[in-house]
C-alpha cells in the first residue's frame, strides 16, 4: 500500500493555491501537507461517504457501460435472425462489420480523455450516449452492407470517450484498495449486456414481420431507442469532477479529498501537463504493459461474444435456443468476475488472478481443440472457463494500472491509452473466426489462447518489474527524487519516492 513518510511529505505550503480546478483537478497539494495535524477521519463519516459514492456512482454507469456493450455486440445476435438474407454478409463481410467499429473508437480514446479533462463529465458522456443510440436505431433500416459498415464506424466513433472516461472518473472517488471490486461489478455490465441481449433477441424473434420489418431490425431500432432515452435520463445522474458534484456537500468534499490524500498522497500528484510530466508518462513501463495486457486477455472475451452465438448455433443449436443458452455462460462469468474482485480487494493482490484466469482459459482452449469426437455438452461445457477466466481478468486489468498511477494527468492518459491499445483486440477478435472452419474453429480457439498467454506474460514483468521497485525505494534508491525543483517536486506522480505499487 501507498505509505507516506513525514520526512518525504516535503511539499511547500504556499507553493500551490488551495482554490479548486474546474478542470477536474484535486485541491492543492498544500493541504494535504497538513492531513497529518488534522483529526483522524471518522470512520463512521468515510463509510457514510463511500455508501453515498457508491450508489451515486456505479448504477448510473453500469447501465450506461451495458447499453454501450450491448449497442456493440447486437450485431452479433442479429446475424443469427437472417440479417445476411437481407444484406450481404457473405466472406469476410461480417468480420469487417465487426472490426471497422475498433478502427474509428481505438483512434479517438486518448483525445476524449483529454476533452472530458476539460469538460463536465454528466454532460459529456451522456451526450455520446445520445448520439450512439441514434446511430444504432439507423442501423435497423441498412439496405445495404456499405450502410451497416459506415453506421458501425460512426458508432465507433461515439462509443470512443465511454469506458477510458468512466475509468478517469471513478478513479477519483475511490482508494486504491477499494477500486477493483467496484471496477468488476461495473464491468459486470458486460456480461448482463450478453446475457440480456440474447434473451431479448429470443424475444423479438417473435416481431418478426412487424410493420414490415425483420426480426433483426427490431433489435437495433428497440434497443437504439432504449439507450437515447437513458441518456436524456442520465445527463441529470452521472457524477462529475469531486470539485465540481452536485451530490456531495462541502464537508463530504473535503471529506473525500483528505481520504484519497491519505491513501495516494498529495505529494503522489500531477496535475501540470508540462515537459518534465510528459517525460515520466511515456517512459512509464505500466503504461504500456498494462496496455498490451489488456489486449491479450481481451481476445477472449470480445471473440467469444462476437461468435457466441454462432458457436453455439453450430453445436447443434436452433438460433433461439443458442441464444438462450448464452445466458448460463454470462452468468458464471460474472460470478467469477465478482468473486475474483472481491477476494483481490480483501488480498490487497492482483497478479495471482491472472495466474488462475489464464489456466482456466487455457484448459477451455485445449478441450475445443481436442473436440473431435466429442458430444455437445462436452463443448458447451469448455465454454464457462473460457469466459470465467478471460473476464475474471478483464477489469482486473483496468484497475491494476489505476492502482499503480497517481495524479490528475497521469490516470487520464493511463486509462485512455489502455483502452485504446486494448481494444485492437476487437479488431483480431472480429477476424479470426473463419466462416470456412466451421464448425471446429481451429484458428479461432488458436489465436484467441496465444494471446491469453501474450496477456500474462505482460502481466508477469509488470508485477516483477513493480516489485523490484518497491524493494528499491525501501532502500531510499530513489530518494535523490526528493532534492528536485519545488515545481516537479509536486508533479511525479508515482515516481514520488514515497509512492508504494500493489502487486
Amino acid at each position: 500500500m501507498t505509505t507516506i513518510e513525514e520526512k518525504h511529505t516535503v511539499v511547500d505550503e504556499t507553493a500551490v493555491p488551495s482554490t479548486p480546478k474546474t478542470d477536474g483537478s484535486s485541491s492543492a497539494a498544500g493541504a494535504g501537507a497538513q492531513d497529518h495535524e488534522l483529526p483522524p477521519i471518522d470512520p463512521k463519516a468515510e463509510s457514510r461517504l463511500v455508501r453515498k459514492l457508491d450508489l451515486t456512482i456505479y448504477p448510473v454507469f453500469f447501465v450506461i457501460y451495458l447499453m454501450s456493450f450491448l449497442d456493440r455486440i447486437n450485431i452479433s445476435n442479429a446475424k443469427i435472425q437472417h440479417m445476411g438474407d437481407d444484406i450481404d454478409l457473405d466472406g469476410h463481410h461480417f468480420n469487417v462489420a465487426l472490426f471497422i467499429y475498433y478502427v474509428s473508437y481505438i483512434l479517438l480514446e486518448i483525445p476524449s480523455n483529454m476533452v472530458i479533462k476539460k469538460m463536465r463529465p454528466s454532460l459529456y458522456l451522456s451526450g455520446l450516449m445520445f448520439i450512439w443510440g441514434i446511430i444504432n436505431m439507423c442501423m435497423g433500416f441498412v439496405q445495404s452492407y456499405e450502410a451497416l459498415v459506415g453506421l458501425r464506424f460512426m458508432l465507433g466513433i461515439f462509443e470512443a470517450g465511454v469506458l477510458p472516461g468512466i475509468i478517469y472518473v471513478t478513479s477519483m472517488y475511490y482508494k486504491r484498495h477499494e477500486y477493483q471490486k467496484r471496477m468488476s461489478f461495473f464491468f459486470c455490465s458486460t456480461v448482463v449486456a450478453g446475457a440480456f441481449g440474447g434473451l431479448l433477441a429470443y424475444g423479438i424473434a417473435d416481431m418478426d414481420g412487424m410493420a414490415g420489418l425483420r426480426s433483426w431490425r427490431w433489435i437495433f431500432i428497440i434497443e437504439g431507442g432504449i439507450t437515447a432515452v437513458l441518456a436524456i435520463i442520465a445527463s441529470f445522474l452521472i457524477i462529475d469532477w469531486p470539485e465540481q458534484t452536485r451530490f456531495l456537500n462541502a464537508a463530504e468534499k473535503e471529506l473525500l479529498r483528505r481520504r484519497m490524500a491519505l491513501d495516494m498522497g498529495d505529494v503522489s500528484r500531477m496535475d501540470t501537463l508540462n515537459r518534465f510530466s510528459w517525460g515520466l508518462i511515456w517512459r512509464d513501463y505500466k503504461i504500456w504493459l498494462g496496455a498490451f495486457l489488456y489486449m491479450g486477455v481481451s481476445v477472449p472475451g470480445l471473440s467469444g461474444t462476437f461468435f457466441l452465438p454462432t458457436i453455439l448455433l453450430e453445436f447443434g443449436w436452433k438460433a433461439e435456443e443458442a441464444q438462450v443458452r448464452t445466458i448460463p455462460v454470462y452468468v458464471f462469468a460474472g460470478f467469477c468476475m465478482l468473486f475474483s474482485a472481491w477476494l483481490s480487494d480483501r488480498l490487497k493482490h492482483r497478479f495471482g488472478f491472472f495466474v488462475v484466469g489464464t489456466a482456466m482459459v487455457t484448459i477451455g482452449y485445449s478441450m475445443l481443440l481436442a473436440q473431435e469426437g466429442k458430444s455437445r455438452d462436452y463443448k458447451f461445457g469448455a465454454i464457462f472457463p473460457i469466459f470465467g477466466g478471460a473476464y475474471m481478468v478483464t477489469p482486473m486489468c483496468l484497475g491494476w494500472v489505476q492502482n499503480n498511477v497517481s495524479g490528475h494527468w497521469k490516470r487520464s492518459f493511463a486509462s485512455s491509452t489502455q483502452v485504446t491499445i486494448g481494444n485492437i483486440a476487437g479488431i483480431i477478435g472480429g477476424n479470426i473466426f473463419l466462416k470456412s472452419e466451421a464448425p471446429v474453429w481451429t484458428t479461432g480457439y488458436s489465436v484467441a489462447l496465444a494471446f491469453m498467454w501474450v496477456g500474462f506474460a505482460c502481466a508477469a514483468s509488470m508485477a516483477g518489474l513493480m516489485w523490484r521497485e518497491n524493494k528499491k525505494r525501501e532502500r531510499g534508491e530513489r530518494d535523490e527524487r526528493l532534492v528536485l525543483p519545488q515545481e516537479d517536486l509536486i508533479n511525479q506522480g508515482d515516481a514520488h519516492p514515497s509512492f508504494r505499487f500493489t502487486l
